[in-house]
């Protein structure tokens, strides 16, 4: 390993250093190939759990649940070649900081200079084990993962279960009812998408899925799965009491962050992500910053200047490409040329028929009002409100507004918003709760995780000493 210090250590890393890049994904992809665009000529080594290079997974709950485009068709395009050793197929099982060495599942290590983890998150599976095993369970988040279910939907199931309607499980339940398959979807939250825009959007998209026929169950929760004798799924039981026959259910409770495989390895790593500051350097156990380890996209927990300093993990495609490049940049920048990760979350979202797109953090939301559009006609824009400022904008086909609250959001502007000749409300609309359900209790679809402290959250008051 090559020494880091403030001569020319520096010169010597970006030439012949080593760097290991834990996590095939996105992020990983986007990470490399900043570190060949910005002059690292050194080793670079790829490892993935999966056999498959980076792929683009927003595609697996739509274009490939509707036969659109093959799973194996998904692979991300390349800026540049990365010139990298690729590991694939074998996941990382350990992290010695001491040596600056990662164990593989196949007994192999890897010395490093530098370690970027993007490993990501994974779906979270059925809690009883033998009712996830029966046949017609899935998940949805890998290429494989698609590629069997889009195969099961394709031999015409009489019925298909969807347990969660957080984006992904309203993603799938649009595309089988467009497929024609009759669909129920159970939500234990009081109706879909609660846990990311709010019982007041929320109402929307339940509208949207009824009339799509879709079987919408809210307040509702699978209590179990029953198969027949020959271990297929036959049907599943309610919290109400109820049955539902399904031959397909798909499990939407959302996502664990792959950070097992860090558990004995000193890093801040925990359920929510591994944290780091805002430059992507990741924290070990006692809060202080590594300078050989960072981390990037949904894996990453790190404050944002804007939303109070909150620690956020971002389920968000275009927080990975951003994080990615800042980790990369500041992997081989000396101190005064790195600079911070202050990206603006955002995301979008197609299902029956309506294009949604977000920009903030939606869950941090004290109130919303709708400034654009009509509810009931599902085209709008709505603006969130947390503290007396903007904080978030949600629209239904109507993203042209998106930048445009963006740069509120980053001007810390007022709510509600004082631009009168620019938002035109729908008269007697004024600001109400925007509906997101109790913090403290689990979501199945949120995309943001919010931890951490807020400094405008003051409940220590200090008095100076007099002599």
């Amino acid at each position: 390993m090559l020494p880091v210090s403030l001569d020319g250590s520096l010169e010597r890393l970006r030439r012949e250093g080593h760097i290991v890049i834990v996590g095939a994904s996105l992020a990983g992809l986007r990470a490399a190939e900043t570190l060949r665009e910005e002059g690292f000529t050194g080793t670079l080594t790829m490892v993935g759990d999966e056999p498959h290079e980076p792929y683009d997974r927003p595609p697996l709950s739509k274009q490939v649940l509707l036969g659109r485009v093959p799973a194996d068709h998904t692979a991300l395009p390349r800026r540049r070649p990365v010139d990298a050793q690729w590991r694939l197929g074998v996941a990382a099982t350990g992290l010695d900081l001491a040596t600056n060495r990662v164990r593989l599942a196949d007994g192999s290590e890897l010395d490093f200079d530098r370690l970027l983890i993007t490993t990501g998150v994974r779906a979270r599976p059925w809690p009883h084990e033998l009712e996830a095993e029966l046949d017609g369970v899935f998940v949805l988040r890998t290429s494989d993962d698609a590629a069997q279910l889009h195969h099961r939907l394709s031999a015409g199931p009489r019925r298909v279960l969807v347990i969660g309607a957080g984006f992904t499980g309203s993603e799938i339940a649009s595309a089988c009812r467009e497929r024609g398959l009759d669909v129920t979807v159970a939500e234990r939250g009081a109706a879909p998408l609660v846990g990311a825009l709010g019982g007041v959007v929320g109402e929307v998209a339940a509208a949207m899925q009824r009339e799509a026929g879709v079987d919408l169950r809210c307040g509702i929760t699978v209590t179990g799965l029953e198969g027949d004798s020959a271990g297929r799924l036959r049907c599943a039981h309610l919290s109400d009491g109820g049955t539902v026959e399904a031959e397909v259910a798909v499990v939407c409770l959302g996502a664990t962050r792959n950070t097992e495989w860090l558990a004995d390895s000193g890093l801040g790593a925990g359920p929510r992500g591994i944290a780091c500051d805002a430059g992507c350097r990741a924290f070990d156990v006692r809060g202080i910053v590594t300078d050989d380890v960072f981390v990037a996209g949904d894996v990453a927990r790190s404050p944002h200047a804007l939303f109070g300093y909150q620690f956020l993990s971002l389920e968000h495609w275009g927080n990975a490409v951003a994080g990615a490049e800042v980790a990369a940049h500041n992997m081989i920048s000396a101190s005064a040329d790195r600079r911070p990760h202050v990206w603006t979350p955002s995301f979008w979202s197609a299902q029956f028929g309506v294009n949604i797109k977000s920009v903030g953090v939606p869950p941090m939301a004290d109130e919303i009002i709708v400034t654009q559009g009509s509810l009931s006609e599902r085209r709008f824009t709505a603006a969130y409100g947390h503290q007396g400022r903007v904080i978030a904008a949600v629209t239904f086909d109507q993203a042209k507004w998106l930048d445009f609250y963006q740069r509120q959001i980053e001007q810390a502007a007022p709510f509600p918003p004082e631009f009168t000749t620019v938002d035109r409300r729908p008269e007697g609309m004024h600001p109400v709760p925007a509906g997101f359900p109790d913090p403290s209790l689990p979501s199945h679809g949120p995309t943001v995780t919010l931890s951490g402290h807020s400094p405008s959250d003051r409940r220590i008051s200090f008095t100076p000493l007099r002599a």
